[in-house]
């Protein structure tokens, strides 16, 4: 990781994020939040994908100019423009809930199929 560098891009509890890096101790690098790039995922880590997990979690992404320890070799380089907090977190959510809505299509799709299937194998 460049230490040097004015902008870091990394992930950090499955959210993506570009920030500004204000300390490093070697091993973890302190930074201040300045835009969301891809949202957290919702539910249980443990279990992706199941929606009856006992502890369904709801994440929000970190807060405009929440500071946060990452380690050092999650932080790269960011050298593009910053996008405003507000937009870019707007962005992320809607990205996360369009993945999420062609998801549910293709599950609602393959479940059409599997029951004509169903109807051909005769079950």
């Amino acid at each position: 990781m460049m230490t040097e560098a004015s902008h870091v891009i990394f992930e950090h509890k499955t959210g993506r994020y570009i920030g500004e890096p204000l300390e490093n101790d070697g091993r973890r690098v302190l930074v201040k939040i300045l835009a969301v790039v891809g949202h957290p995922e919702q539910g249980d880590l443990h279990n992706p994908g199941d929606p009856d997990a006992p502890m369904f979690h709801e994440r929000r992404a970190l807060s405009y100019t929440e500071k946060v320890w990452i380690p050092a070799q999650a932080a790269r380089p960011y050298a593009g423009t910053v996008p405003d907090y507000r937009q870019s977190l707007k962005a992320a959510l809607e990205a996360e809930v369009e993945k999420l809505e062609r998801s549910k299509r293709w599950t609602e799709r393959s479940l059409t199929l599997l029951e004509t299937l169903r109807s051909d194998y005769k079950f």
